[in-house]
């Protein structure tokens, strides 16, 4: 296989390719007949295309009368894996009896049949002579190690095209994020139909894209954790998550680069509200370990832009191309999107989106809208955190005429940013029996306390008896061990959803160039 000298990075276009409908399988993996027959029959019914029958899941298995009875009864067409130990499956029986099944399956009416590239080409051999007109011969390569070079994958389609394979498909294991970047180019200019898939929760995202770049299929499970490989998921998420069907060459990438970002609500935010207005556009999870590798390989325009969350804000901001007065000042953004350009430009809505929502919590726990200015002035503003949201926290409340206390581990980093905002440093542990005086306010700017640590808190509970007001920037769960226990304290709590939401109206504009349907927004996230 072959690549242009405009093949690097993923730089690549899709805009006017023409590509079959990716079709979405679902792995079956169940341990008795019975109950593969039943999770086959729910596979049609969840709106998959294809079902790949695993039997060597099978505890029990009798070929001539089980095989029968599973083309029978199942309402889709039928792929079938016999996955022997040494290519990852469970299989570890004679080599020869195995490949009788295969042999089998085609009599007896499967539509495709998986076949490993060790044993390929005997294999296909063996069949040339009974081959029916539309049964499919799909030849698989496994990569449990790595996803190999882009010149490597080339070599291997080319491999796996010479064995007479009907469909290539080939599937490795992400290291980091920027690994799929291979397996799309791989995708986009392969001439042959091609299933291109990438284990593990760094490869996510190209069994969610691959209809963008011309993948053959993608695998979705009836059960969240009951799959056949790492990293697959359920056909519910692909269909009513992500829009799975509206995905096509001309659809624009967003989606949220942190680590971690799997319990993020923006995707299942954004993805609806870019469905209800036609916006063809889809929004995923980018689990990222090196922000600046990632940006440099995902350069093409039909990426449209990026949530930021921790713990990259900070280095976000210095690939920026552009930043607004808000990230410069903080050093810090929350969001990018590119230009028509190519551009990236960055924003920082933390700041706007958390002192707002605190100064109405402020005006609620007073209940007197006769203030003149902010409520915040000249009150003691204590951030825990130094990072790029205790950055926005800070300078927000800074600017409102707070007198600022910046709390965090690294005393260092504390200090650093205290003399930013002419504020005062504390180490995190002193703030255990910090009480310069009463009514002051509390503001969590870390993950402490977020899911699956729900457990944790940064402050004592007796400490917060002296705070007026607590906000916890941690929006999963909604209501944080910090912020129960400020509440049972006495003092007003402030979630981070309210952040969350504000943030979520201007990153939608931002996006979309459309005005934010606010009230959508609030309830959507609210339900979620």
């Amino acid at each position: 296989m072959e690549f242009g000298p405009a093949f690097s990075g993923l730089g690549i276009r899709t805009e006017g390719t023409t590509k079959t409908s990716t079709l979405i399988c679902v792995p079956i993996v169940s341990e008795s007949i019975d109950k593969m027959i039943v999770d086959v029959k729910r596979a049609g019914e969840n709106g998959a295309d294809i079902v790949e029958i695993r039997l060597d899941a099978l505890k029990i298995f009798n070929p001539h009368e089980d095989l029968k009875i599973l083309i029978k009864e199942s309402p889709l067409p039928t792929l079938f894996t016999y996955r022997p130990k040494w290519e990852g499956g469970q299989y570890d029986g004679d080599e020869n009896q195995r490949r009788d099944v295969l042999r089998l399956a085609m009599k007896l009416g499967a539509d495709y049949i998986d076949v490993e590239l060790q044993v390929a080409r005997e294999f296909i051999d063996s069949i040339q002579q009974e081959k029916p007109n539309n049964f499919k011969v799909i030849v698989s390569s496994h990569n449990y190690k790595k996803t190999p070079s882009l010149e490597d994958l080339g070599s291997l389609v080319a491999k796996i095209q010479a064995t007479g394979a009907d469909i290539v498909k080939i599937a490795t294991a992400a290291l980091d994020i920027t690994d799929v970047a291979r397996v799309f180019q791989v995708l986009v200019y392969s001439q042959v139909p091609i299933i291109g898939l990438v284990m593990n929760d760094r490869g996510f995202i190209c069994r969610l894209l691959c209809p963008k770049y011309g993948g053959y299929l993608t695998f979705g499970t009836l059960e969240e954790g009951i799959v056949s490989a790492p990293g697959q998921p359920t056909i519910k998420d692909l269909l009513n998550l992500y829009n799975f069907r509206q995905i096509g060459p001309d659809t624009k990438v967003f989606g949220i680069i942190g680590n971690p970002v799997g319990n993020s609500k923006l995707p299942a935010l954004y993805n609806e509200l870019f469905k209800a207005v036609g916006f063809d556009a889809i929004y995923v999870p980018l689990l990222v370990d090196d922000p600046t590798k990632f940006l440099d390989t995902y350069s093409s325009s039909d990426i449209g832009g990026f949530s930021v969350t921790i713990p990259h804000k900070e280095a976000v901001f210095k690939y920026c191309d552009e930043v607004d007065p808000v990230a410069r000042a903080t050093g810090a953004v929350n969001f990018v999107v590119r230009r028509s350009d190519g551009k990236l430009c960055g924003y920082n809505t933390d700041c706007y989106a958390a002192i707002s929502a605190i100064e109405d919590g402020l005006l609620s726990l007073h209940n007197d809208s006769s203030t003149v200015g902010s409520r915040l002035a000249g009150k003691l503003f204590v951030v825990i955190g130094a990072g790029g949201v205790g950055k926005a926290l800070a300078y927000g409340a800074k600017q409102k005429g707070a007198r600022i206390v910046i709390a965090n581990r690294s005393y260092d980093r504390a200090r650093e940013l205290a003399d930013c905002v002419g504020g005062q440093a504390v180490s995190l542990a002193a703030l255990e029996n910090f009480h310069p005086e009463d009514g002051m306010i509390l503001a969590n700017a870390t993950p402490i306390g977020m899911q699956p640590k729900v457990d944790e808190t940064p402050i004592p509970k007796h400490a917060l008896r002296y705070y007026s007001l607590v906000f916890d920037a941690v929006y999963k769960p909604r209501m944080t061990r910090l912020l129960r226990e400020a509440e049972e304290s006495g003092a007003a709590i402030v979630p981070g959803l309210e952040m969350f939401i504000r943030q979520a109206y201007e990153q939608y504009e931002g996006f979309t160039g459309l005005p934010a349907p606010k009230e959508r927004i609030r309830k959507i996230l609210a339900a979620n």
